[in-house]
């Protein structure tokens, strides 16, 4: 803890506030602080600040040439995920407005308003349901499979971005 220490003030001795204030000043500061922390008090919940000393892993990531690579990727395909996000969120309003409609007369007590069925939206369009909230009138079964098939879609959309965005990533990086 002494090495994390010294290392930590003579960091922040020679970068200032912009070491502070920059990712690796932080994750830095959250190694160390939950020792200092737990020296003064005997409250156990602070005991939670102990698992803060995992952070100390996110220290050798910059280290790592993978997690470069998957940093270079993530900002090579950042307009795609923008994008994707953007769809995504009105995909689930599409989804919570159509099951509404077909299940509110239904099943009123589970679809009582667009907002209520937006939690079997996002269950339905991320993955296959919980089985706590299922239509039971033919339109509304109907839509569900189509949200399923949509949701499909959803899952392989991100996994195909990261995976172009690697092979860029990649590329790039071996002409360097």
């Amino acid at each position: 803890m002494a090495v994390f220490t010294i290392k930590y003030v003579v960091r922040l001795y020679l970068g200032g506030l912009k070491f502070a204030g920059s990712f690796f000043g932080v994750v830095d500061l959250l190694a160390i602080l939950p020792f200092y922390l737990s020296l003064g008090f005997d409250l156990r919940a602070l005991q939670a600040f102990r698992l803060l000393r995992l952070i100390r892993v996110l220290k050798l990531a910059r280290y790592n040439k993978a997690i470069a690579r998957f940093h270079r990727a993530l900002v090579i395909a950042k307009e795609e995920f923008i994008l994707f996000g953007f769809t995504t969120g009105i995909l689930l309003f599409l989804s919570a407005v159509g099951i509404y409609h077909f299940e509110n007369e239904a099943q009123p007590e589970v679809f009582a308003s667009v907002f209520h069925s937006l939690w079997w939206a996002i269950a339905t369009l991320t993955t296959v349901g919980y089985g706590d909230v299922y239509p039971v009138t033919a339109g509304g079964k109907v839509f569900t499979f189509l949200v399923l098939l949509v949701g499909l879609g959803i899952v392989s959309v991100p996994a195909g971005l990261v995976a172009s965005a690697l092979s860029q990533a990649r590329e790039m990086e071996d002409t360097n």
